[in-house]
């Protein structure tokens, strides 16, 4: 588990969006937390958390959500805010 690959996961999200569609669609924490491992990433939420600011813009967190997550659907803390996770 590394902080390098939060930063790598956010940085996809942020970049890719097919992929921060699928990461969106998937039903369970669960699942989305094999997704994401299956896709090459391994982290904590604490690491996670270390790599978000402590606040983002409505822009910056569209930009990294694609607008689609109220709330978090990446795994790591249902129903936790993006923001901090």
């Amino acid at each position: 588990m590394s902080i390098e690959d939060a930063e790598a996961f956010l940085e996809r999200v942020k970049n890719d969006e097919d992929f921060r569609k699928s990461v969106g669609e998937i039903a369970t924490a669960e699942e989305r937390m094999e997704y994401v491992k299956k896709a090459g990433f391994d982290f904590t939420k604490e690491e996670l958390d270390s790599c978000l600011p402590s606040e983002l813009s409505d822009e910056e967190l569209a930009s990294v959500t694609g607008g689609a997550w109220g709330k978090c659907k990446c795994g790591y803390g249902e129903g936790s805010t993006f923001k901090r996770l």
